[in-house]
This record gives structure tokens, sequence and C-alpha cells, in this order.
């Protein structure tokens, strides 16, 4: 399970291991936390209480120190498993929900046409429409898109990175997601 490590301003800055989240909270490094406790880790006996050390780490921590992701720098890479999941594993043509394995990176202006390998020049596509379609643009083609690419933000970035996301750390990074995002109501 993942603990989403936020800067202590609130901005998302890494999904890291609930082991990781132990030495945050260890050097005292976590300023505040939300959701539900999702591991708790015990240690060894204090000689002078006789008490063991237990700490509980909570689905979202907000730790001190300088962000080390700035939103206004922030590259979302393009990855198939991003992509698919940002279109919804729907074919941008015949809008036919696809199985991982059918699915296909699709070039709207095509690559040998000068188009470039980014967010908004790629849509997802089944091999059908995305073999019908060829080395043509949609309109030369007679194939009209679906929906509009978009490259993700910030929130949607950190969405589409963590396939196991759970409720309370959907809710946080939701609530900050713009109105039209298609990763709302998944």
């Amino acid at each position: 399970m993942r603990v989403l490590r936020l800067s202590g301003h609130g901005l998302p800055q890494s999904w890291i291991t609930s082991e990781q989240a132990v030495l945050h909270y260890a050097a005292n490094e976590v300023q505040w936390e939300m959701g539900a406790r999702i591991a708790l880790f015990r240690g060894g006996m204090n000689a002078l209480t006789g008490r063991q050390s237990v700490i509980g780490v909570s689905a979202i921590i907000g730790t001190q120190g300088v962000p080390h992701v700035n939103p206004f720098e922030q590259k979302c890479t393009l990855t198939n498993d991003k992509l698919f999941l940002r279109d919804r594993y729907t074919c941008a043509y015949c809008g036919a929900r696809v199985m991982d394995g059918l699915l296909t990176r699709e070039h709207i202006k095509p690559q040998g046409q000068g188009g470039q390998d980014v967010w908004t020049n790629v849509v997802t596509a089944c091999r059908g429409c995305n073999h019908r379609k060829g080395n043509r643009t949609p309109e030369q083609a007679r194939m009209p898109l679906l929906y509009v690419p978009y490259k993700p933000n910030l929130w949607e970035d950190f969405i589409l990175r963590n396939r196991r996301i759970l409720v309370d750390q959907m809710t946080f990074l939701a609530a900050h997601l713009p109105q039209g995002s298609r990763l709302l109501n998944q």
C-alpha cells in the first residue's frame, strides 16, 4: 500500500511505501496527516519505561521542508498505462471500451506527417481503428475523434501514477481536479 506524501503546503510530492513513511514519522518530519491508518509498525522496548514503540502510518502525510515538486514545472511523463487510464480504456474513434492488451497509442497527427509523441497528440485506440486510420489524420481517414486529448495536470498525474489508490487519497486528489477532468467518476 502506498502513502501519498505531500509538502507541508499540501502539494503532492510522491507516492511512498509505508516503510518510507515510517522514516518521516521517526525523524519528526510529518507536520500533519489525513485519512485512515493503513499500517502499524512496532519497534523495540524502551529500557526506561518498558513500553514498546509504535508508529501508525496514515494514508496521506504532509512533511516539512521545501517542496520537491513545483506545480508550475510539472512534467507529466507519457506512458501507455497513464494514457489508457486518462482515456478510460476507450477507443477515441469507435467508443469501445477495450481491455489493456488490445489498446494502442494512436497519434492524431501521425509521426510520419510530423506529429509529436506528446499528450495533446495521442489518444487511446483499439487495434482495428488504429489500423484503419493508418498514417492519416482523423480528417483524412474520415474518423472523427470522440474526445479531445489533453495533458494531465499535477493532481491528475498523481492519480495516473498509482493504480491502487485508497478512498481517502482519491478523495483528496479528486478535490483538486479541474471540473472537466475525465478522471472524475472513474
